[in-house]
Protein backbone atom coordinates (compact mmCIF):
# COMPACT_ATOMS: atom_id res chain seq x y z
CA UNK A 1 0.00 0.00 0.00
CA UNK A 2 2.96 2.79 -0.64
CA UNK A 3 1.75 3.99 -4.25
CA UNK A 4 0.23 7.59 -4.19
CA UNK A 5 -3.33 7.78 -2.55
CA UNK A 6 -5.59 8.44 -4.34
CA UNK A 7 -4.51 9.40 -8.11
CA UNK A 8 -5.90 11.98 -10.06
CA UNK A 9 -7.51 9.03 -12.64
CA UNK A 10 -9.10 7.32 -9.62
CA UNK A 11 -10.26 10.47 -8.59
CA UNK A 12 -11.85 11.21 -12.26
CA UNK A 13 -13.57 8.27 -12.15
CA UNK A 14 -15.62 8.97 -9.12
CA UNK A 15 -17.05 12.52 -10.53
CA UNK A 16 -20.83 10.27 -11.63
CA UNK A 17 -21.74 9.66 -7.65
CA UNK A 18 -22.00 13.51 -7.71
CA UNK A 19 -25.19 13.25 -9.28
CA UNK A 20 -26.45 10.55 -7.59
CA UNK A 21 -27.42 11.43 -4.10
CA UNK A 22 -31.17 11.90 -4.77
CA UNK A 23 -31.34 8.50 -6.05
CA UNK A 24 -29.76 6.74 -3.20
CA UNK A 25 -31.93 8.61 -0.97
CA UNK A 26 -34.93 7.20 -2.76
CA UNK A 27 -33.36 3.21 -2.21
CA UNK A 28 -32.67 4.53 1.24
CA UNK A 29 -36.78 5.21 1.81
CA UNK A 30 -37.85 2.29 0.00
CA UNK A 31 -35.85 0.11 2.35
CA UNK A 32 -36.68 1.68 5.50
CA UNK A 33 -40.47 1.84 4.70
CA UNK A 34 -40.29 -2.17 5.28
CA UNK A 35 -39.85 -3.27 8.80
CA UNK A 36 -36.96 -5.59 8.83
CA UNK A 37 -36.62 -6.25 12.54
CA UNK A 38 -34.39 -9.12 12.90
CA UNK A 39 -37.62 -11.48 13.84
CA UNK A 40 -39.75 -10.40 11.05
CA UNK A 41 -38.38 -13.00 8.64
CA UNK A 42 -40.96 -11.91 6.26
CA UNK A 43 -39.74 -8.32 6.57
CA UNK A 44 -36.17 -9.47 6.21
CA UNK A 45 -36.94 -11.14 3.07
CA UNK A 46 -38.77 -8.26 1.47
CA UNK A 47 -35.58 -6.27 1.83
CA UNK A 48 -33.43 -8.42 0.33
CA UNK A 49 -36.13 -9.22 -2.72
CA UNK A 50 -35.55 -5.42 -3.06
CA UNK A 51 -31.70 -5.23 -3.05
CA UNK A 52 -31.50 -8.78 -5.11
CA UNK A 53 -31.89 -6.87 -8.41
CA UNK A 54 -29.65 -3.73 -6.91
CA UNK A 55 -26.28 -6.58 -6.18
CA UNK A 56 -27.01 -8.33 -9.11
CA UNK A 57 -26.48 -5.19 -11.28
CA UNK A 58 -23.00 -5.88 -10.36
CA UNK A 59 -22.54 -8.28 -12.40
CA UNK A 60 -21.24 -11.42 -9.12
CA UNK A 61 -23.10 -14.59 -8.40
CA UNK A 62 -25.87 -13.95 -5.61
CA UNK A 63 -26.47 -16.87 -3.63
CA UNK A 64 -28.61 -17.19 -0.19
CA UNK A 65 -27.66 -18.99 2.69
CA UNK A 66 -29.47 -20.40 5.52
CA UNK A 67 -29.02 -19.43 9.10
CA UNK A 68 -28.53 -21.39 12.24
CA UNK A 69 -31.41 -21.40 14.80
CA UNK A 70 -30.85 -19.17 17.53
CA UNK A 71 -30.57 -20.83 20.82
CA UNK A 72 -31.66 -18.99 23.95
CA UNK A 73 -33.90 -18.67 27.05
CA UNK A 74 -37.41 -17.73 27.28
CA UNK A 75 -39.37 -16.47 29.99
CA UNK A 76 -40.09 -19.72 31.37
CA UNK A 77 -36.37 -20.31 31.46
CA UNK A 78 -36.73 -23.09 28.76
CA UNK A 79 -33.63 -23.31 26.46
CA UNK A 80 -36.15 -22.53 22.76
CA UNK A 81 -35.00 -22.37 19.42
CA UNK A 82 -36.28 -19.88 17.32
CA UNK A 83 -35.52 -19.52 12.87
CA UNK A 84 -34.08 -16.45 11.82
CA UNK A 85 -33.44 -14.71 7.91
CA UNK A 86 -31.48 -15.88 5.19
CA UNK A 87 -27.95 -14.55 4.39
CA UNK A 88 -26.87 -12.89 0.94
CA UNK A 89 -23.44 -13.85 -0.61
CA UNK A 90 -22.40 -11.19 -3.90
CA UNK A 91 -19.24 -12.64 -5.00
CA UNK A 92 -16.98 -11.88 -8.09
CA UNK A 93 -13.21 -12.34 -9.40
CA UNK A 94 -12.82 -14.74 -6.16
CA UNK A 95 -9.85 -15.64 -8.10
CA UNK A 96 -8.25 -12.36 -7.81
CA UNK A 97 -6.06 -11.61 -5.02
CA UNK A 98 -6.43 -9.32 -3.05
CA UNK A 99 -9.92 -10.28 -1.63
CA UNK A 100 -12.13 -7.53 0.26
CA UNK A 101 -14.94 -8.83 2.55
CA UNK A 102 -17.71 -6.06 2.38
CA UNK A 103 -20.46 -6.45 4.79
CA UNK A 104 -23.49 -4.92 6.40
CA UNK A 105 -26.61 -6.17 8.29
CA UNK A 106 -30.49 -5.65 6.50
CA UNK A 107 -32.13 -6.13 10.19
CA UNK A 108 -32.98 -2.99 12.49
CA UNK A 109 -33.71 -3.13 16.20
CA UNK A 110 -37.59 -2.37 15.58
CA UNK A 111 -40.08 -4.82 15.95
CA UNK A 112 -43.25 -4.66 13.23
CA UNK A 113 -45.23 -3.93 16.85
CA UNK A 114 -42.33 -0.87 17.63
CA UNK A 115 -44.19 2.89 16.80
CA UNK A 116 -41.24 3.48 14.50
CA UNK A 117 -41.98 2.35 11.17
CA UNK A 118 -41.16 4.73 8.63
CA UNK A 119 -39.32 7.44 7.38
CA UNK A 120 -40.03 11.05 7.55
CA UNK A 121 -38.02 14.45 6.78
CA UNK A 122 -36.92 16.35 9.50
CA UNK A 123 -35.65 19.72 7.50
CA UNK A 124 -34.17 19.30 3.99
CA UNK A 125 -31.20 17.72 5.32
CA UNK A 126 -31.75 15.13 7.82
CA UNK A 127 -34.24 12.29 7.08
CA UNK A 128 -35.91 10.34 9.63
CA UNK A 129 -36.54 6.75 9.43
CA UNK A 130 -36.16 3.41 10.95
CA UNK A 131 -32.54 1.96 9.71
CA UNK A 132 -31.55 5.30 7.82
CA UNK A 133 -28.02 4.91 9.06
CA UNK A 134 -28.10 1.24 11.13
CA UNK A 135 -27.86 0.52 8.82
CA UNK A 136 -29.89 0.87 5.69
CA UNK A 137 -27.94 3.48 4.40
CA UNK A 138 -24.37 1.45 4.94
CA UNK A 139 -26.27 -0.78 2.44
CA UNK A 140 -26.93 1.84 -0.35
CA UNK A 141 -23.43 3.57 0.30
CA UNK A 142 -21.65 0.22 -0.35
CA UNK A 143 -23.60 -0.67 -3.54
CA UNK A 144 -22.85 2.25 -5.09
CA UNK A 145 -18.63 2.08 -4.26
CA UNK A 146 -18.61 -1.18 -5.71
CA UNK A 147 -20.67 0.59 -8.83
CA UNK A 148 -17.88 2.85 -8.90
CA UNK A 149 -15.29 0.06 -8.70
CA UNK A 150 -17.12 -2.31 -11.15
CA UNK A 151 -17.45 0.61 -14.05
CA UNK A 152 -13.61 1.49 -13.81
CA UNK A 153 -10.62 1.12 -15.43
CA UNK A 154 -9.80 -1.43 -12.61
CA UNK A 155 -12.80 -3.70 -12.61
CA UNK A 156 -11.62 -6.98 -12.40
CA UNK A 157 -8.18 -6.02 -10.37
CA UNK A 158 -9.27 -6.81 -7.29
CA UNK A 159 -11.68 -10.03 -5.89
CA UNK A 160 -14.69 -9.14 -3.41
CA UNK A 161 -16.98 -11.01 -1.44
CA UNK A 162 -20.51 -8.96 -0.19
CA UNK A 163 -22.23 -10.34 2.52
CA UNK A 164 -26.01 -8.87 3.92
CA UNK A 165 -26.84 -10.71 6.78
CA UNK A 166 -29.94 -10.63 8.45
CA UNK A 167 -29.56 -10.59 12.41
CA UNK A 168 -26.67 -8.41 13.52
CA UNK A 169 -28.85 -6.43 16.07
CA UNK A 170 -28.79 -9.73 17.94
CA UNK A 171 -25.46 -10.71 17.74
CA UNK A 172 -25.26 -12.30 14.26
CA UNK A 173 -25.86 -15.67 15.73
CA UNK A 174 -27.67 -17.88 13.21
CA UNK A 175 -24.73 -16.08 10.26
CA UNK A 176 -21.57 -15.88 12.42
CA UNK A 177 -20.41 -18.95 11.35
CA UNK A 178 -20.30 -18.05 7.80
CA UNK A 179 -19.26 -14.72 8.50
CA UNK A 180 -16.02 -16.44 10.32
CA UNK A 181 -15.80 -18.75 7.07
CA UNK A 182 -15.49 -15.83 4.83
CA UNK A 183 -13.72 -13.80 6.64
CA UNK A 184 -10.58 -16.70 6.65
CA UNK A 185 -10.74 -16.44 3.20
CA UNK A 186 -10.17 -12.76 2.68
CA UNK A 187 -7.46 -10.36 2.86
CA UNK A 188 -9.06 -7.15 4.54
CA UNK A 189 -12.45 -6.35 5.57
CA UNK A 190 -14.72 -3.15 5.00
CA UNK A 191 -18.05 -3.01 6.78
CA UNK A 192 -20.40 -0.04 6.45
CA UNK A 193 -22.03 0.50 9.90
CA UNK A 194 -22.50 4.07 10.14
CA UNK A 195 -19.80 6.89 11.68
CA UNK A 196 -19.90 7.92 15.09
CA UNK A 197 -22.56 10.64 15.77
CA UNK A 198 -19.52 13.73 14.93
CA UNK A 199 -18.45 11.66 12.11
CA UNK A 200 -15.18 10.03 13.38
CA UNK A 201 -14.85 6.22 11.81
CA UNK A 202 -14.15 3.64 14.31
CA UNK A 203 -10.85 2.09 15.68
CA UNK A 204 -11.28 -0.41 18.54
CA UNK A 205 -14.55 -1.68 19.46
CA UNK A 206 -15.69 -3.30 23.15
CA UNK A 207 -16.55 -7.05 23.09
CA UNK A 208 -20.20 -7.73 23.81
CA UNK A 209 -21.83 -10.99 25.32
CA UNK A 210 -25.06 -11.03 26.75
CA UNK A 211 -25.93 -13.19 29.52
CA UNK A 212 -28.78 -15.40 31.48
CA UNK A 213 -29.52 -15.89 35.01
CA UNK A 214 -32.19 -18.72 35.41
CA UNK A 215 -33.09 -18.84 39.68
CA UNK A 216 -35.36 -21.59 40.88
CA UNK A 217 -36.96 -21.25 44.34
CA UNK A 218 -39.72 -22.87 45.54
CA UNK A 219 -43.55 -22.02 45.10
CA UNK A 220 -45.95 -21.72 48.45
CA UNK A 221 -49.38 -20.12 49.70
CA UNK A 222 -47.58 -16.42 50.78
CA UNK A 223 -49.79 -16.60 53.31
CA UNK A 224 -50.43 -20.07 55.09
CA UNK A 225 -46.58 -21.41 54.20
CA UNK A 226 -44.95 -18.41 53.24
CA UNK A 227 -41.75 -19.85 55.25
CA UNK A 228 -41.70 -23.08 53.59
CA UNK A 229 -41.65 -21.15 49.95
CA UNK A 230 -37.50 -20.09 48.57
CA UNK A 231 -38.47 -16.63 47.25
CA UNK A 232 -36.32 -17.09 43.78
CA UNK A 233 -36.93 -13.42 43.03
CA UNK A 234 -35.36 -11.80 46.18
CA UNK A 235 -32.42 -14.73 45.03
CA UNK A 236 -31.80 -13.08 41.85
CA UNK A 237 -32.20 -9.65 43.14
CA UNK A 238 -29.42 -10.36 45.56
CA UNK A 239 -27.49 -12.05 42.60
CA UNK A 240 -27.55 -9.24 40.62
CA UNK A 241 -26.76 -6.20 42.81
CA UNK A 242 -23.24 -8.57 42.99
CA UNK A 243 -23.13 -8.07 39.46
CA UNK A 244 -24.17 -4.70 39.20
CA UNK A 245 -21.48 -3.96 42.07
CA UNK A 246 -18.51 -5.28 39.40
CA UNK A 247 -18.63 -2.04 37.79
CA UNK A 248 -15.32 -0.19 38.33
CA UNK A 249 -13.30 -2.96 39.60
CA UNK A 250 -12.03 -3.72 36.25
CA UNK A 251 -11.04 -0.59 34.42
CA UNK A 252 -12.94 -0.79 30.97
CA UNK A 253 -15.43 -3.49 31.76
CA UNK A 254 -19.50 -1.98 32.34
CA UNK A 255 -21.82 -4.51 32.95
CA UNK A 256 -25.93 -3.60 32.27
CA UNK A 257 -28.33 -5.29 34.31
CA UNK A 258 -30.72 -5.26 31.28
CA UNK A 259 -34.06 -6.97 31.90
CA UNK A 260 -35.86 -9.09 35.18
CA UNK A 261 -39.32 -11.02 34.90
CA UNK A 262 -40.40 -13.39 37.05
CA UNK A 263 -43.24 -14.25 39.69
CA UNK A 264 -46.95 -13.91 39.52
CA UNK A 265 -49.76 -13.74 41.74
CA UNK A 266 -48.76 -11.92 44.40
CA UNK A 267 -50.23 -14.00 47.02
CA UNK A 268 -47.56 -16.76 45.72
CA UNK A 269 -43.69 -16.82 46.86
CA UNK A 270 -42.53 -16.70 43.06
CA UNK A 271 -40.16 -19.92 42.07
CA UNK A 272 -39.23 -18.66 39.14
CA UNK A 273 -36.85 -15.29 38.12
CA UNK A 274 -34.62 -14.68 35.16
CA UNK A 275 -32.45 -12.05 35.19
CA UNK A 276 -30.05 -10.85 31.80
CA UNK A 277 -27.09 -9.05 31.56
CA UNK A 278 -25.21 -7.52 28.96
CA UNK A 279 -21.13 -7.15 29.28
CA UNK A 280 -18.83 -5.07 27.34
CA UNK A 281 -14.85 -5.52 27.79
CA UNK A 282 -11.80 -3.89 25.93
CA UNK A 283 -9.52 -7.29 26.05
CA UNK A 284 -9.79 -10.63 26.29
CA UNK A 285 -8.42 -11.03 29.81
CA UNK A 286 -11.45 -8.53 30.79
CA UNK A 287 -13.70 -11.14 29.12
CA UNK A 288 -12.45 -14.05 30.93
CA UNK A 289 -12.35 -12.06 34.52
CA UNK A 290 -16.14 -11.28 33.45
CA UNK A 291 -17.10 -14.92 32.77
CA UNK A 292 -14.84 -16.08 36.07
CA UNK A 293 -16.57 -13.62 38.20
CA UNK A 294 -20.56 -14.25 36.45
CA UNK A 295 -19.97 -18.93 37.61
CA UNK A 296 -18.68 -17.47 40.68
CA UNK A 297 -21.98 -15.17 41.43
CA UNK A 298 -23.89 -17.82 40.38
CA UNK A 299 -22.27 -20.72 42.12
CA UNK A 300 -22.64 -18.78 45.30
CA UNK A 301 -26.14 -17.51 44.74
CA UNK A 302 -27.01 -21.86 43.93
CA UNK A 303 -25.66 -22.43 47.30
CA UNK A 304 -28.32 -21.02 49.24
CA UNK A 305 -31.15 -23.39 51.01
CA UNK A 306 -34.07 -23.96 48.31
CA UNK A 307 -32.08 -22.17 45.55
CA UNK A 308 -31.18 -23.27 42.32
CA UNK A 309 -29.21 -20.73 39.85
CA UNK A 310 -28.26 -21.76 35.92
CA UNK A 311 -25.95 -19.60 33.72
CA UNK A 312 -26.18 -18.89 30.43
CA UNK A 313 -24.53 -17.18 27.93
CA UNK A 314 -21.43 -16.18 26.51
CA UNK A 315 -19.33 -13.04 24.63
CA UNK A 316 -20.39 -13.29 21.24
CA UNK A 317 -18.96 -10.19 19.61
CA UNK A 318 -15.00 -10.47 21.17
CA UNK A 319 -12.97 -7.14 21.83
CA UNK A 320 -11.71 -5.61 18.41
CA UNK A 321 -8.06 -4.47 19.08
CA UNK A 322 -6.45 -2.37 16.48
CA UNK A 323 -3.97 -4.80 14.67
CA UNK A 324 -1.27 -3.63 12.04
CA UNK A 325 -2.92 -4.53 9.21
CA UNK A 326 -6.11 -1.99 10.51
CA UNK A 327 -3.33 0.61 11.57
CA UNK A 328 -2.40 0.17 7.65
CA UNK A 329 -6.10 0.35 6.03
CA UNK A 330 -6.62 3.21 8.51
CA UNK A 331 -3.53 5.21 6.76
CA UNK A 332 -4.92 4.27 3.31
CA UNK A 333 -8.35 5.75 4.06
CA UNK A 334 -7.04 8.99 5.77
CA UNK A 335 -5.74 9.70 2.32
CA UNK A 336 -8.09 9.04 -0.01
CA UNK A 337 -10.01 11.33 2.77
CA UNK A 338 -7.42 13.84 2.05
CA UNK A 339 -7.57 13.91 -1.45
CA UNK A 340 -11.03 13.99 -1.70
CA UNK A 341 -11.46 16.38 1.28
CA UNK A 342 -13.18 14.19 2.86
CA UNK A 343 -12.43 14.62 6.40
CA UNK A 344 -11.06 11.28 8.77
CA UNK A 345 -11.29 10.86 12.49
CA UNK A 346 -10.69 7.73 14.21
CA UNK A 347 -12.33 7.15 18.04
CA UNK A 348 -12.80 3.78 19.89
CA UNK A 349 -16.37 2.49 20.41
CA UNK A 350 -17.80 0.64 22.99
CA UNK A 351 -20.35 -0.49 20.35
CA UNK A 352 -19.73 -4.13 18.84
CA UNK A 353 -20.44 -4.98 15.24
CA UNK A 354 -19.82 -7.83 12.94
CA UNK A 355 -16.22 -6.04 12.29
CA UNK A 356 -15.40 -7.83 15.75
CA UNK A 357 -15.93 -11.40 14.63
CA UNK A 358 -14.04 -10.55 11.30
CA UNK A 359 -10.95 -9.69 13.79
CA UNK A 360 -11.59 -12.87 15.98
CA UNK A 361 -11.27 -15.09 12.39
CA UNK A 362 -7.85 -12.77 11.74
CA UNK A 363 -9.67 -10.36 9.64
CA UNK A 364 -8.20 -6.73 9.68
CA UNK A 365 -10.96 -4.60 8.82
CA UNK A 366 -12.73 -0.93 9.42
CA UNK A 367 -16.41 -1.39 10.22
CA UNK A 368 -17.84 2.14 10.06
CA UNK A 369 -18.04 2.98 6.70
CA UNK A 370 -21.41 3.74 5.83
CA UNK A 371 -23.04 7.23 6.37
CA UNK A 372 -23.19 9.89 9.18
CA UNK A 373 -26.26 10.89 11.44
CA UNK A 374 -27.46 9.88 14.88
CA UNK A 375 -29.47 8.93 17.49
CA UNK A 376 -29.44 5.24 16.26
CA UNK A 377 -31.84 2.41 18.00
CA UNK A 378 -34.06 4.94 18.96
CA UNK A 379 -36.97 6.80 17.03
CA UNK A 380 -34.98 9.78 16.32
CA UNK A 381 -32.40 8.00 14.17
CA UNK A 382 -31.50 10.20 11.19
CA UNK A 383 -29.60 10.44 8.43
CA UNK A 384 -27.16 13.43 6.83
CA UNK A 385 -28.15 13.44 3.60
CA UNK A 386 -24.80 15.05 2.22
CA UNK A 387 -22.77 12.47 3.96
CA UNK A 388 -23.98 10.16 1.30
CA UNK A 389 -22.12 10.89 -1.47
CA UNK A 390 -18.98 11.49 0.35
CA UNK A 391 -18.66 8.24 2.07
CA UNK A 392 -19.79 6.42 -0.72
CA UNK A 393 -16.19 8.07 -2.47
CA UNK A 394 -14.15 7.79 -0.04
CA UNK A 395 -15.34 3.73 -0.07
CA UNK A 396 -14.72 3.91 -3.41
CA UNK A 397 -11.48 5.20 -3.77
CA UNK A 398 -10.49 2.72 -0.82
CA UNK A 399 -11.71 -0.27 -3.42
CA UNK A 400 -9.88 1.61 -6.47
CA UNK A 401 -6.34 1.94 -4.38
CA UNK A 402 -6.19 -1.58 -3.09
CA UNK A 403 -7.13 -2.46 -6.95
CA UNK A 404 -4.19 -0.25 -8.64
CA UNK A 405 -1.90 -1.79 -6.06
CA UNK A 406 -2.86 -4.96 -7.00
CA UNK A 407 -1.52 -4.71 -10.22
CA UNK A 408 1.37 -2.45 -9.84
Amino acid sequence: MNHALPTNEMLAALTWLETCQAEMVAHIERLCNINSGTLNLDGIADVQRQLDPLYQSLGGELSYHESEPMSHVNDAGSLEMTALGRTMVISKHLDVRPRVLLCIHCDTVYDPQHPFQSCRWLDSQRLNGPGVIDAKGGLIVMLYALRALEQSRWAGKLGWQVVINPDEEIGSPGSGKLLRSLAQQADLGLLFEPSLPDGSMVSWRKGSGNFVFVVHGKAAHSGRAFHDGRNAIVALCQLLNRINDLNGHNPDVTLNVGRISGGGALNIVPDLAIGRVNARVKSVEQAEWVQQQFSAIAAAAGKADGIKVTLHGEFTSPPKPLDEGTLRLQSVIEQCGAALGVPVAWQGSGGASDGNKFAAAGLSNIDSLGPAGGEIHSSNEFLLVDSLVPRTKLAAATLLHLASVATG
